[in-house]
């Protein structure tokens, strides 16, 4: 490799040692810090311990499946048709388009969309009440903010498949439903779990949509640590929970690619 471009690589190790690395020892030495700053090992000890802790994982599992699974229903029947459609830009744009709307802007609309006055909750009769504050409002926004994370990566993954395939499919008396089932699923799901990947991961430490959208009564990892950080200022037990969540990030991960490669 010319030297010119092993000093521009070098940048991208700086900017990884600095904003990746650097955080997440800075954020394990905290974890052993009380606060009042001494060490301890009890905010791990309390972590595991805590039947609350281990309720608040299992539930940002369960969103995190769930949130997943509603975008992946959604995400695989649209990416086929965006893949078949002869107008596949103006469909990939409408996709692209509300990532480019500020997050906190769209929570916002959705407030006014799902409370008791909203035209979602008037839709399915719940204009009494309304579904705001709820585990469903939860996973329909989050679902809704996660999709085109979803759709892109299966969308370019069935744009990678070679049209010869499907012709030699057809040509050996495939129908549809067996060259969609013996060809094309199978060649599609490095965009599925690219896809799984970019939704599951981030969906495990939401905490901007959560208060928002579920109020206090959807309580997950990622508001837990928004919440010793911010008010209880225990930064040591907001650490465990950063380092959890890192950690479990990687099994999920690591998972997936094991996964992936045995499907192959």
């Amino acid at each position: 490799m010319p030297k010119k471009y092993k000093a521009l690589g070098s940048i991208y190790y700086v900017w990884i040692a600095l904003f990746i690395i650097a955080p997440i020892i800075l954020l394990f030495y905290q974890s052993f810090l009380d606060i009042h700053g001494n060490f301890t090992f009890d905010n791990y000890r309390n972590y595991f311990t805590s039947s609350n802790y281990m309720l608040m994982t299992a539930n940002s599992f369960l969103s995190a499946f769930l949130i997943t699974a509603a975008t992946l229903i959604i995400a695989y029947p649209f990416a086929y048709f965006l893949n078949t459609s002869k107008h596949k830009n103006f469909w990939l744009l409408l996709v692209i388009l509300p990532t480019w709307i500020n997050l906190l802007l769209k929570a916002y609309a959705f407030m006014g969309l799902l409370n008791r006055n909203g035209s979602i909750a008037r839709l399915f009769g719940l204009a009494s009440e309304g579904i705001l504050f709820t585990n469903a409002a939860f996973i329909l926004v989050a679902a809704y903010i996660e999709l085109p994370f979803m759709i892109l990566p299966i969308f370019r993954s069935l744009e990678s498949i070679p049209n010869n395939f499907i012709i030699a499919s057809t040509d050996l008396g495939a129908n549809k439903w067996q060259t969609f089932r013996r060809v094309i699923l199978p060649l599609s799901m490095n965009g599925v779990m690219a896809g799984v990947q970019a939704v599951f991961i981030p969906s495990l430490s939401l905490f901007l949509i959560t208060r928002i959208i579920g109020g206090n009564k959807v309580i997950t990892l990622g508001t837990a640590v928004e919440q010793h950080y911010l008010i209880t200022q225990n930064w040591g037990m907001g650490s465990i929970i950063g380092i959890v969540l890192i950690c479990l990030m990687f099994i999920v991960m690591a998972l997936l690619n094991i996964k992936n490669r045995g499907a192959k």
